[in-house]
């Protein structure tokens, strides 16, 4: 009997690590760490394609987001798209912010970036576009003092419901703590389709809301509007990018577990 109850936990133990080690294997690395292979830049001011100033390049397996070649940044908004859109999956990465601010970046871009889920198709973004219609999971760093939260919420051309209430402020907080310094953070989002999506950090959700929807008071969203074949605003999927806004940030592991519908 104890011989056969033995073997019962083995058993179950081996299925456990077995199941655990097949879920993991369905996370995709979305960058190789050699180059940008997947990976297409949009900048304001430039075409879609055009990496100006060589803004998102690799560098010691990395990710790196520069403005050596910039001078003042203008307004030179940028971000890197990967070249296939999603719906329902988990995807993670690591980031940190580095050396100083590009010259006359804007007091609020201080370690500011983010990642762009649902985000339009890029080839339809107009050239002097600032940004994508998407939903913004927007990253800060910290300064030496004062709190300032991460894994926040930005809706540029968009809108979310949150507690069953359409919520059209363009920055919403999240809970979380505060991220000071060069250190590594992995952020973490769960998107639901046209649904619910989260925001993770350390494990926890600091940030959930629903119904992610187009803005028909946005310019950019009105154009979206106008070529969709149905009358519902809900996104129930599109591109993720990779956001430049005038810090120098690096970006690590990039990787999605696609999920179910």
């Amino acid at each position: 009997m104890k011989y056969a109850t033995k073997c019962l936990a083995l058993f179950i133990a081996v299925t456990v690590l077995t199941t655990t080690a097949a879920g993991a294997e369905k996370w995709q690395q979305l960058f190789n760490g050699k180059d940008l292979t997947g990976w297409t830049p949009k900048i304001r001011g430039y075409e879609f394609g055009e990496n100006f100033g060589n803004t998102f390049r690799v560098k010691d397996g990395v990710m790196q987001v520069g403005y050596e070649a910039y001078g003042p940044f203008q307004e030179r908004f940028g971000h890197i798209f990967y070249k296939t859109p999603y719906s329902n999956y988990r995807f993670r990465v690591e980031y940190r912010f580095f050396g100083d601010q590009s010259q006359d970046g804007p007091g609020w871009a201080f370690r500011n970036s983010g990642v762009m889920v649902h985000c339009q198709d890029p080839k339809t973004m107009t050239k002097n576009q600032s940004f994508p219609v998407s939903i913004e999971v927007q990253l800060l760093g910290g300064s030496a003092e004062g709190k300032r939260t991460t894994s926040n919420l930005c809706t540029p051309g968009t809108n979310v419901v949150m507690k069953g209430k359409l919520e059209t402020r363009h920055c919403i907080q999240s809970s979380s703590k505060t991220y000071r310094g060069d250190g590594w953070v992995t952020a973490e989002i769960e998107v639901r389709g046209g649904k619910a999506i989260k925001h993770i950090l350390d494990g926890e959700v600091v940030l959930e809301y629903d119904q992610p929807q187009l803005d028909p008071r946005d310019s950019d969203a009105k154009r979206i509007i106008e070529n969709r074949k149905d009358d519902s605003l809900i996104l129930g999927g599109g591109y993720i990018s990779l956001q430049s806004e005038s810090h120098p940030i690096e970006f690590r592991k990039v990787e999605i577990l696609v999920l179910e519908d």
